[in-house]
């Protein structure tokens, strides 16, 4: 006989408990607890505490370590995000917002891996048959050689797979949509995701076959559910992209067979999905170099060296909190840099509303953005334009010093390369560098700062009414630095 253990699982983190309750005690969520029940069956505990395990065979680290086999599926962007190709027997997931484009890539992916020979199959639990050729019509891929099925049980899944030749890759859209017989509980849940996506996982190691789940996201834009399966999985994909741009970004969040830090940049075209080779060009295109606020930030992602334009605006502020709003940038290091211009360099920015944007929607976490952010605040606060051919990178400390970032070399080669003449980085590091730029090294914020408010426009002479004379006005967030009294002596 079966019995039946009734329980209530959080849709969040996954914690269980006996009794129904509003808030989940583990991470603070309401009204996220559902009822799952699972059959056990009853089997005597004398039988139960009978069986002995088998001794496993133990191996020494040393050894001939082969490097993993790769399937090139020919998008040289998703290949550069997996690590040079997929590897078989692992598991991808891939997640992103609704529309943003999973499953436009992955039919691509197919599509170009069935081309090549390689035996594909597409498993849609959320469109029909019909949906997924209308999809491959309107790319232009209905010739290609993938086999399609619409269907939810991971049981009847695994079976269709392993009755046929051998798979090399699967695609599982989505794993939400997943259920299994074992257990009795609805489409979704935790205890179901997780059920199908072990069948899942072992039928990938037991084969050999590529497995691509496809996950949903919350409003956060994290991958729905428990991070029990980001564990189960051997990478982590995610696609990001924003409505009113028309590229779009995957990132690798975690890959056990290559790096966690390169991106791929797509571009969303009437056929799909595009590659962009060279996303520096993309990030800096319609860009008003001499607008004051801009500059351009020198970045890496992963091996790739990328080029784009910071955006800053420092406006006088009636709120007796100033507004700080950034869009593609940590808040928190915003205001370590304002806190370190004002302790430091004397840029008083307690009065103004700070908005902060990385143009083109890509997100940055690089630390060596703070020299261009703060390029960019003293520029909008002065007035005073920087110089359009050049570009910024440099981590700030506390200190008010500029810290020397990794591979600055890359990043002066990739500026050269776009017609980039000159690049104002941290003092020293640079012996030996072959540098086809003019470099302008600084030591500290402060001297960035004088540099900047050296060029910014003067405003109309006022008289002053202490000795009747005239004088020039400053800015008047920074006219009471040291530097400024030393430029007027």
């Amino acid at each position: 006989m079966a019995k039946r253990d009734t329980s209530f699982i959080c849709q969040s983190c996954g914690a269980a408990y006996t009794r129904w309750q509003g808030k989940c005690e583990a991470c603070g969520a309401w009204n996220t607890l559902a009822e799952e029940v699972a059959v056990v069956a009853s089997v005597p505990a004398a039988q139960r505490s009978g069986r002995k395990g088998r001794s496993v065979a133990l191996e020494t680290l040393q050894g001939t370590a082969t490097p993993a086999p790769r399937m090139v599926c020919g998008i040289g962007e998703l290949d550069r995000v997996a690590g040079g190709g997929f590897v078989p027997g692992s598991v991808l997931l891939i997640g992103g917002d609704p529309g943003i484009g999973k499953s436009t890539l992955l039919v691509q992916a197919s599509a170009a891996l069935a081309a090549s020979g390689q035996r594909v199959i597409y498993v849609s639990g959320e469109e029909a048959v019909d949906q997924v050729r209308l999809r491959a019509q309107r790319l232009g891929l209905e010739q290609a050689p993938v086999s399609l099925a619409a269907e939810t049980n991971a049981e009847n899944i695994i079976a269709t797979l392993s009755g046929g030749p051998p798979v090399h890759m699967v695609v599982i859209d989505s794993i939400q949509t997943m259920w299994s017989d074992s257990v009795e509980s609805a489409p979704g849940t935790v205890t179901q995701v997780r059920t199908s996506a072990q069948l899942l996982v072992r039928y990938a190691k037991q084969t050999g076959a590529c497995v691509i789940l496809v996950g949903h996201v919350t409003k956060d834009g994290q991958i729905a559910g428990p991070r029990v399966v980001e564990h189960m999985v051997d990478a982590v994909f995610s696609f990001e992209g924003d409505g009113g741009h028309q590229f779009r970004i995957l990132r690798a969040q975690k890959n056990r067979f290559g790096p966690t830090d390169e991106i791929g940049v797509f571009e969303m075209t009437g056929r799909g999905l595009s590659e962009v080779a060279n996303p520096s060009e993309l990030f800096l295109s319609n860009r008003d170099a001499g607008a004051p606020g801009t500059a351009v930030f020198a970045g890496m992602e992963g091996t790739r060296p990328v080029l784009v334009e910071i955006q800053a605006l420092v406006a006088p502020s009636s709120l007796g909190t100033p507004r700080r709003a950034v869009v593609g940038w940590d808040p928190n290091r915003l205001s370590m840099v304002l806190a370190v211009l004002d302790a430091r360099c004397g840029v008083r920015l307690g009065g103004h509303d700070v908005y902060l944007n990385v143009a083109g929607g890509l997100r940055i976490g690089e630390p060596a953005a703070d020299l261009a952010v703060a390029a960019a605040l003293v520029s909008s606060l002065t007035g005073a334009p920087l110089p359009a051919d050049a570009v910024y990178f440099g981590e700030a400390s506390l200190t008010g010093a500029v810290r020397q970032v990794a591979q600055a070399a890359a990043r002066l080669k990739e500026a050269a390369k776009l017609g980039f003449a000159r690049a104002v980085l941290p003092s020293g590091g640079l012996d030996g560098v072959d540098a086809q730029v003019s470099l302008q090294s600084v030591g500290s914020l402060a001297e960035l700062v004088a540099a900047i408010a050296a060029c910014a426009p003067r405003r109309p002479a006022m008289r002053d009414s202490r000795g009747g004379g005239e004088r020039e006005q400053r800015p008047r967030a920074v006219e009471h630095t040291e530097w400024a009294d030393d430029e007027a002596g």
